[in-house]
């Protein structure tokens, strides 16, 4: 099954390590895949474009069915290859109603980061303002406040829904991932300290780490003040 399916991915990319983590949670190793870069503007050429008009990635097919947005690809890898692998839904209302709030909520979790890692990427020189960086970095503390809370409510060892691993951890994972990468501090945010030192360690976490940070562990210091 993996054989049909391939996967256009960039290092660091939260939305790809996404792909990624759901696709070892569903034992679906062996997919077709190729590493593009983005300091190359490789996710803007052709073999990109032709399957995602986009240009961006992941860049994800299985057989004829292209599902490029990285959620979409998690929800549909889950609802093909139900009985494979990990169950990645829970049946129970309560966690299963808040593995969809905290998917969800993750995608804000994930633009407020990028906002402040990403500022001078995305904003061009002579419209960066010093208020506007100020403006990003206290958004970004009010919503890390408000995952330190959701966390410390569930307890030690928990993940995002309760105690089963789900949907909700494989696609904001890569964003608590990235924060630690830019250098977060674990000592100012336990809770998320704690929770990414307990995925940071399973097989599909670790089986689909980015290889820019295996080759350089160091962490940056972007987020060390915040």
């Amino acid at each position: 099954m993996a054989k049909d399916m391939t996967l256009l991915w960039g290092t660091g990319s939260p939305p790809c390590w996404r792909v990624m983590i759901a696709l070892e949670e569903k034992s679906l190793q062996g997919y077709n895949q190729k590493l593009l870069s983005f300091e190359k503007m490789e996710h803007k050429s052709q073999e990109v474009l032709d399957i995602n008009p986009r240009g961006q990635l992941p860049t994800f097919k299985h057989g004829d069915n292209v599902i490029n947005e990285s959620y979409a690809a998690c929800f549909y890898l889950e609802s093909q290859f139900k009985s494979q692998g990990t169950k990645l839904i829970p049946d129970g209302p309560a966690e299963q109603a808040l593995m969809y709030q905290r998917m969800f909520e993750g995608l804000t979790f994930y633009e407020k980061l990028n906002a402040v890692i990403y500022y001078e990427w995305y904003v061009p020189e002579g419209e960066r303002h010093e208020s506007a960086l100020k403006r990003n970095k206290e958004a970004l503390v009010t919503e890390l406040k408000l995952w330190e809370s959701y966390l410390q409510k569930l307890g030690s060892g928990s993940y995002l829904a309760g105690p089963s691993f789900t949907l909700a951890d494989v696609v904001v994972f890569p964003t608590v991932g990235a924060l630690f990468r830019f250098g977060l501090s674990p000592e100012r945010y336990p809770k998320l300290g704690e929770y990414y030192n307990l995925l940071k360690e399973r097989p599909s976490v670790k089986a689909s780490w980015p290889p820019h940070w295996l080759e350089n562990p160091k962490r940056l210091d972007t987020l060390k003040d915040i």
